[in-house]
C-alpha cells in the first residue's frame, strides 16, 4: 500500500568523475548568494495542489547543446550505489511532479530546512512544475547545495508513451530547465557548474521501458530510481516515516520523497531522518556526488521495489486512466 501511495503521487558528471574512488563533496554556495533569505522562505499555502487552469504552464522552444549519450556502464536504471568500506553518504532525493491536470505545490519547509541544516539534495522536477513554479525552480537550481534532474515535462507513465511523444517528454522538461537555469544565472547566481541540459533523469511511476530507456540514456541523462521509498504520500505521520527510512537506509542508499505537496509529513519526517541519520555519522551528498564516490547499483529495468510492480500503474495508462493520488 505505501508503494502504491508513494509511486501514484508521483546532472551527469563526467564519465571519469563516476567511475573513480570515494570524494568528498565540494563546498558549496549558498542560494543568499543571488537571492535574498526572505524571497527564499516558505509561503503558506504553496504547498497545496490545485487544478489545472486555462492560463496555466506554456514553453518557449530554446535550442540546447547536442547531447552525449551515457557510457554504456551507466546505461540503466541506477538503483543506489556501492561505497568503500567506511563510507557513509547517502543521497536524499525530492519529486516534483505535476501532471497536466493539475498545479501542484511547492513544500517550502522542507527546503527552508534543508537549507537551514546545510544538507544537499536532489530534486526530480518535472518541465511543467518548472514553468508553473518558475521563481522557485530557478532558486533550486542557483543554490549549490541542490541539483535538479528531468522529471519528464507533465509526469507522464513512460512504460506507455512512444516515439515524438515520448521524446518531448524528456525534451521539453530539458527546455523548461533551462529556462530557468538563464533565469537563476541573470538573478546573479553562479550556474557555470550547472549544465544547460539536465543529466539526471527519474521515471514517474518509476516505469519504464527499453524504448524509454533507450532514449533517456541517448539524451544524456543518468536514469535514477531509488532502494528506500519513504511512503511520505501516505498518511503514515512523520514518526513512522523516519523510522522506516532510518530502518532501510544504508551507505549508498538513495531515498524518495515529495517536495511537491505531495507528501504527507515529509518536512516534519526531515526534522527526526536528518539529525539521526548525522548522529550515525552520515554525510548527505547529491546524487551526482554519491555516483561519484563508488560504484552505482544498475539494474536492467524499472521497477519500485520489485520487478514488475508497477504493473497496475501501466495497464490503467494503456487503458487511458489515471490513479490518482490520495490528497
Amino acid at each position: 500500500m505505501i508503494r502504491l501511495l508513494r509511486t501514484i503521487a508521483c546532472a551527469l558528471a563526467a564519465p571519469a568523475l563516476l567511475l573513480a574512488g570515494a570524494v568528498a563533496p565540494a563546498p558549496v554556495q549558498a542560494a543568499s548568494a543571488c537571492y535574498a533569505p526572505e524571497v527564499l522562505k516558505a509561503v503558506p499555502g504553496e504547498e497545496k495542489v490545485r487544478p489545472h487552469t486555462s492560463t496555466g504552464a506554456t514553453l518557449t522552444d530554446r535550442l540546447l547543446p547536442a547531447p552525449k549519450p551515457v557510457p554504456a556502464p551507466l546505461a540503466g536504471s541506477i538503483r543506489r550505489v556501492d561505497l568503500p568500506p567506511g563510507v557513509k553518504l547517502v543521497a536524499l532525493t525530492f519529486d516534483l511532479c505535476e501532471a497536466s491536470s493539475e498545479v501542484s505545490g511547492y513544500d517550502g519547509a522542507l527546503v527552508d530546512y534543508l537549507r537551514a541544516q546545510g544538507v544537499e539534495a536532489t530534486f526530480f522536477a518535472g518541465g511543467k512544475w518548472m514553468i508553473s513554479h518558475p521563481e522557485r525552480a530557478s532558486q533550486l537550481i542557483g543554490d549549490a547545495r541542490f541539483e535538479v534532474g528531468n522529471h519528464t515535462w507533465s509526469h507522464a507513465n513512460m512504460s506507455v508513451t512512444t516515439d515524438g511523444a515520448l521524446q518531448r517528454q524528456v525534451d521539453d522538461a530539458d527546455i523548461a530547465f533551462a529556462t530557468r537555469r538563464a533565469a537563476a544565472q541573470g538573478a546573479g547566481c553562479n550556474v557555470s557548474q550547472v549544465p544547460e541540459r539536465t543529466g539526471l533523469f527519474r521515471f514517474p511511476y518509476g516505469s519504464c521501458n527499453a524504448q524509454s530507456m533507450s532514449y533517456v540514456n541517448e539524451t544524456g541523462h543518468l536514469a535514477i530510481q531509488w532502494d528506500v521509498d519513504s511512503g511520505d504520500p501516505a498518511f503514515l505521520g512523520a514518526k513512522v516515516m523516519a523510522e522506516t527510512m532510518l530502518r532501510m537506509i544504508k551507505p549508498g542508499s538513495i531515498v524518495l520523497m515529495h517536495a511537491n505537496g505531495r507528501g504527507k509529513h515529509t518536512a516534519e519526517a526531515l526534522h527526526i531522518l536528518i539529525p539521526a541519520l548525522r548522529a550515525k555519522g552520515y554525510r548527505f551528498v547529491t546524487v551526482t556526488d554519491l555516483l561519484a564516490a563508488g560504484t552505482p547499483v544498475i539494474a536492467p529495468t524499472c521497477y519500485s521495489e520489485r520487478p514488475g510492480d508497477t504493473k497496475v500503474y501501466d495497464d490503467a495508462a494503456r487503458a487511458g486512466r489515471r490513479i490518482l493520488p490520495v490528497q
